[in-house]
This record gives C-alpha cells, sequence and structure tokens, in this order.
C-alpha cells in the first residue's frame, strides 16, 4: 500500500533540474507527481515514478544523490473539505504529517494526495478504518 518516492538533492544552480529530468527521459521513465523544497544553495525534488526502481538507478547511474522514501498516496474527491476530512482524521489520532502535495488526475472527480507521515503503518490502518481510498502503487505508478 506504500509508495515508492524517489528523493534527489539539487544544487541550487541553472540548469540542475533539467539534468535530472533529461537522465529520467533518457531512461524512458514517466514522471506521475514532484514537488520540489528548496533553500539558497539547495534543494530537494521529491518524485513519484512510473518505475521507481529503474529511475533510482538512472539518476545514480548519472551521479546524483538520491533516496527512496515511503509514502501514503490517497485518493480524494475534487470538492471542498476532501483534504481537510484525511488530515483531520490524521490529527485526530496523532499522527503528524511531515507534508504532502497532490496532483490530479485524469479521472472524474478525483485528486490524489501523497503524505509523509511519522508513522506509514499506523496512518495507513487510520485511514483506512476511516474510509479514505489509499492508493496502490501500481495504481499510482500506471497514471
Amino acid at each position: 500500500m506504500l509508495i515508492k518516492q524517489i528523493s534527489v538533492f539539487i544544487e541550487n544552480k541553472p540548469g540542475r533540474l533539467a539534468e535530472i529530468t533529461d537522465a529520467l527521459a533518457r531512461t524512458g521513465i514517466e514522471i506521475r507527481a514532484f514537488s520540489i523544497a528548496d533553500t539558497a544553495d539547495f534543494g530537494i525534488l521529491r518524485l513519484i515514478v512510473n518505475d521507481p526502481e529503474k529511475a533510482l538507478s538512472a539518476l545514480k547511474e548519472n551521479m546524483m544523490t538520491v533516496s527512496v522514501t515511503k509514502v501514503i498516496g490517497a485518493q480524494i474527491e475534487d470538492r471542498s473539505g476532501s483534504l481537510n476530512r484525511v488530515l483531520q482524521t490524521l490529527f485526530d489520532k496523532g499522527i503528524s504529517v511531515e507534508y504532502a502535495y497532490a496532483f490530479i488526475t485524469r479521472r472524474e472527480n478525483n485528486a490524489f494526495v501523497i503524505l509523509r507521515v511519522e508513522n506509514n503503518e499506523e496512518a495507513v490502518s487510520v485511514l483506512e478504518k476511516a474510509g479514505i481510498k489509499l492508493l496502490d502503487p501500481s495504481e499510482v505508478y500506471s497514471i
């Protein structure tokens, strides 16, 4: 039920993001979602891709500093309050969200949110009990 997210350390300099996307493109990797957090000197690029192992290998072959983090993918309706329901459910059980980012899909009336929490197993259990649809990794990779 957990999705593999690729995290890439990026020096904050012109062309660095293009180098990363080029390495992925040359290997046939398709980016499903991404988020960038930065400071003046560096950033972290977080990616959900169609083939995490192949992406990890391609990035390492290009001398990039990468890691894999397991995250949760939740499907939410595209309407007011849907994201709040997910976040409130976690908060009510004392589960802290470290970061989150969302992306839309071609599916009608739905969006996906990627969540990094302090305890994946507990969060999965809490969200499932609340009736929140969690995404199977193969479902996300094949979008």
